[in-house]
């Protein structure tokens, strides 16, 4: 399933340093706004020490981790949603994705110019989230523009349960609220998700902080950081997008070493992918055996046989049942057979949701 995270903020604040470290490539980071023109895609490994477990035991022909996409979107600055700097470009970039991760600067260089003149996290999440509700606001004030009216003659039911949830989010657009603090019934979800509201998107923020914060987890522009995405039911992750980048082409042991040595305890970027993975409402479910051993991503509250469609569609069509077992059984008692001899071994039917760490053989007929 292609799920795709999208990295926003001001120019200069580190997203194509944060870029190249999470996908290993080395883009374009040059120290002046727009620096990237066309959005840069790459496909993140999720680190999993389950499917490690797997294929030392099975000893497969081919290994599959899982993964999704992150996107890095250029520099977006205030005017953006008019188009000032190359804003309406990236902001259809945006829309397209499932999740925001905004990077926000919380460090000082004078060797690096911040396109706003000094540093300053909250008016920097503000500038970027003022253009994105602006953005929004014109799309909901359009469709109001071209429905309210056929509402108001033809008392058609699905014009006006639109035109309904639309006004209470452009009451909460013009209040600065962006529409993903509202709640909705699964009729509005529906009717809204088509707009592509990118402020309906979930977002999460990097503190992207320099090498010394990084080893005590904070400093003062994070810690308002903090602060600030509480208020929003928002998740902040502390990193050193440069040390994090520096590391990228490390081997794993030597990288643990170097951070150990710094006092972090675990990669920034580790956090990040962990944190997005989750923020998307995503888990994984693995399939195993002498040929392959491989991690499926699946939305959580998947039923078995959508989980079965995910591998092909004739596995969810002829669904038949699942055999699961959990990876912790079968870390357990240390082999399949040993789970089945246990009773741990479970057959499954179509209305099985599916949980996170399965381990799936599914029986299909088409």
């Amino acid at each position: 399933m292609s799920l795709k995270a999208g990295i926003v903020g001001l120019p200069n604040v580190g997203k194509s340093t944060l870029f190249n470290a999470i996908t290993k490539k080395h883009i374009l980071a040059a120290n002046y706004p727009f620096a990237t023109i066309e959005p840069n895609v790459g496909v993140v490994v999720v680190p999993d020490t389950r499917l490690d477990f797997l294929v030392e035991l099975n000893n497969p022909k081919s290994v599959v981790p899982t993964t999704f996409e992150f996107i890095d979107i250029a520099g977006l600055v205030s005017g953006a949603s008019t188009g000032e700097g190359l804003g309406n470009k990236f902001l259809s970039h945006i829309r397209e994705v499932d999740a925001v991760v905004e990077v926000v600067r919380c460090f000082d260089d004078e060797n690096i110019t911040h396109v706003e003149g000094k540093t300053d996290p909250i008016r920097d999440v503000e500038i970027i989230n003022t253009e994105l509700i602006l953005a929004d606001l014109e799309i909901v004030l359009n469709r109001l523009g071209k429905i309210e009216k056929k509402a108001e003659t033809t008392k058609d039911k699905e014009a006006v349960r639109e035109v309904n949830v639309l006004k209470r989010i452009k009451e909460a657009l013009e209040k600065s609220i962006p529409a993903r603090l509202l709640e909705y019934s699964e009729d509005e979800l529906d009717i809204i998700k088509n707009f592509n509201l990118i402020t309906l998107k979930k977002i999460i923020y990097v503190a992207n902080v320099s090498e010394e914060a990084a080893s005590v987890n904070d400093n003062e522009y994070s810690l308002k950081l903090k602060e600030y995405a509480e208020k929003e039911n928002a998740g902040v992750v502390v990193m050193c997008a440069k040390l994090e980048s520096d590391l990228a082409d490390y081997a794993d042991e030597e990288r643990k070493e170097f951070l150990k040595d710094l006092g972090i305890s675990n990669s920034g970027l580790d956090k990040l992918i962990f944190a997005t993975y989750d923020l998307l409402g995503l888990a994984t479910f693995f399939t195993q055996g002498p040929d392959e051993c491989r991690a499926w991503t699946f939305k959580k509250g998947s039923t078995a046989p959508k989980c079965a469609g995910i591998i092909h569609s004739d596995f969810e069509k002829g669904f038949i049942k699942a055999e699961v077992m959990s990876f912790n059984d079968l870390k357990e008692y240390g082999s399949e057979l040993k789970v089945k001899e246990a009773g741990k071994l479970r057959l499954e039917g179509k209305d099985y949701l599916m949980q996170d760490g399965d381990i799936c053989f599914f029986r299909f007929n088409v």
